[in-house]
């Protein structure tokens, strides 16, 4: 299937490794020109030349290199918002400050990237932003308090968003990776992950690369009528019917 994505400019965030790297490998194979960002300027680097796509240095939590990179990316028809979770704890592990920092990591990174790139996308008539967050926003996991409670103001800012720019040709969707082998299941897991696995009704753990099908699919022409959503990628793992 043809995308339709060439001449389009995506910006992948978080993507030295991991999802936002095979987002931004799935999107330059359908013909994108892809910058990607990220915090690590060495294994950024790395990363830009091994897929041969530009790339910007970023810290998602700090407005002024937000607008730096956004600026830097220059036209941006496909936003992927993504970044690293917070830790794990249980309510009363954090304090006020932890709690900032998961929402300016996860929420206002979010609002932030997509407040600079709805404007042109508008202007241009067509935009596709993508939000990767996690199978937390659908099915209670255990620790993930931070992650849960600052990914769930992305899909309510979303569902919001979309009914406003859908008018334009701007679509808002978003991802919710359930058990994808990145180093921060490896590092996160507390059990061997061929247990966890046989949890999941396809007994496997998911790789990256299929995760990063649906994103582009959702960057997509074909995918036009598709806004507001919230869509898991688990191998069934979420129990619940609606």
């Amino acid at each position: 299937m043809n995308l339709g994505l060439n001449g389009k400019s995506a910006l992948v965030l978080a993507a030295s490794k991991g999802l936002g790297k095979a987002c931004a490998l799935a999107l330059k194979r359908e013909g994108a020109d892809v910058i990607i960002g990220s915090r690590n300027r060495e294994q950024l680097e790395a990363t830009a030349a091994e897929l041969g796509v530009r790339s910007v240095v970023v810290d998602v939590t700090e407005p002024a290199q937000i607008a730096a990179a956004f600026e830097a990316a220059g036209r941006v028809d496909i936003l992927v918002n993504n970044a690293g979770g917070p830790p794990f704890g249980s309510f009363f592990d954090f304090d006020d400050d932890r709690w900032h920092k998961a929402l300016e990591l996860s929420l206002m990174s979010t609002v932030r990237f997509t407040r600079l790139a709805i404007p042109g996308m508008k202007e241009r008539g067509w935009g596709r932003v993508v939000n990767i967050l996690s199978l937390a926003t659908k099915s209670v996991l255990n620790g993930s308090m931070l992650s849960t409670a600052s990914r769930l103001g992305v899909i309510g800012m979303a569902k919001l968003l979309a009914d406003e720019v859908a008018p334009f040709g701007v679509t808002i969707n978003n991802v919710a990776p359930g058990l994808i082998l990145t180093d921060r299941v490896r590092e996160t897991a507390t059990k061997p992950l061929d247990e966890i696995a046989q949890s999941i009704p396809m007994h496997r753990i998911g790789n990256p690369a299929e995760l990063a099908a649906l994103v582009a699919f959702l960057a997509s022409e074909q995918a036009s009528y598709i806004t507001g959503t919230t869509i898991p990628v688990d191998g069934g793992a979420v129990r619940s019917i609606l």
